[in-house]
């Protein structure tokens, strides 16, 4: 029961980072299912979600990790919520 309950709370934190990122972004963020049950979030870094840069923070902050990667194209915001690891809701 403890594991379908973790499961849960680990959807919802999954979903609830999701939104946020939508509304704060401006655009839908990708969720990317890894190996090892590894759920990756990551979204642009817009001019829109850089004036809510406290806010990005709040969000990122709910994941097991999280960071911001350099492309070619500019940056990416992302997090990830691992299997098994304690997450911040």
């Amino acid at each position: 029961m403890r594991a379908a309950v973790d499961n849960d709370r680990q959807q919802a934190a999954i979903d609830y980072a999701t939104a946020q990122l939508a509304a704060l972004a401006g655009t839908q963020p990708r969720v990317i299912h890894e190996p090892g049950g590894v759920i990756r979030i990551e979204t642009d870094v817009t001019e829109e979600l850089l004036r809510h840069w406290e806010q990005l923070l709040t969000v990122l902050d709910q994941g097991t990790t999280f960071g911001l990667t350099d492309t070619n194209t500019g940056q990416i915001a992302w997090l990830t919520f691992e299997a098994g690891e304690t997450f911040r809701s």
